[in-house]
């Protein structure tokens, strides 16, 4: 299956592709989609929208996942980001691609092993767990770690139902 990561941001909102198999998984691309800063707030959100859409059209993703929104110790950046999360949404909910939101700590934890764990932590780890030869920008190497979670959790979704527990 095809999962979509996205970092948003209304500056730089990263992406990530994966594909997952079995017990496998494979990088596919990432990057980021990018908001010139002379654009009004409304331009930039609709760049942040139409790049999106074409992610998502290029790869058909079966899933995508994103980063719970946090509050931001300024109320002006956390209105930001909340915009540029809802336009990444919206451009993929129109495609009836189901979307889960998954908390920082529980990234972190799936990844390093650590709900704290550094930037320059995740970044070591998602490039060995992908085996890519070269670095991804922190937007897109946050964006796969999301969708790295996201295959762990369905695995162990699609293994529960594959194995039922008795519960007598």
């Amino acid at each position: 299956m095809i999962i979509l990561g996205i970092d948003p941001g209304l500056r730089n909102t990263g992406f990530g592709v994966i594909k997952s198999e079995r017990n496998l998984i494979a990088y596919i691309s990432s990057g980021i989609v990018s908001t010139t800063n002379n654009d009004t707030h409304a331009e930039r959100l609709k760049d942040i929208f139409i790049g999106v859409r074409e992610i998502v059209a290029k790869y058909t993703p079966e899933y995508a996942v994103m980063e719970k929104v946090f509050v931001n110790s300024n109320p002006k950046t956390t209105l930001a980001l909340g915009q540029a999360r809802g336009a990444s949404l919206t451009a993929i909910a129109l495609e009836k691609i189901p979307i889960l939101e998954l908390s920082s700590n529980e990234i972190k934890k799936s990844i390093v092993g650590n709900g704290h764990a550094t930037k320059t932590q995740m970044q070591f780890m998602v490039k060995s767990l992908l085996c890519l030869n070269t670095e991804v920008c922190q937007d897109a190497s946050d964006a796969l770690a999301s969708a790295i979670t996201l295959s762990h959790r369905l695995k162990l979704m699609h293994h529960d139902q594959q194995n039922p527990r008795n519960n007598c």
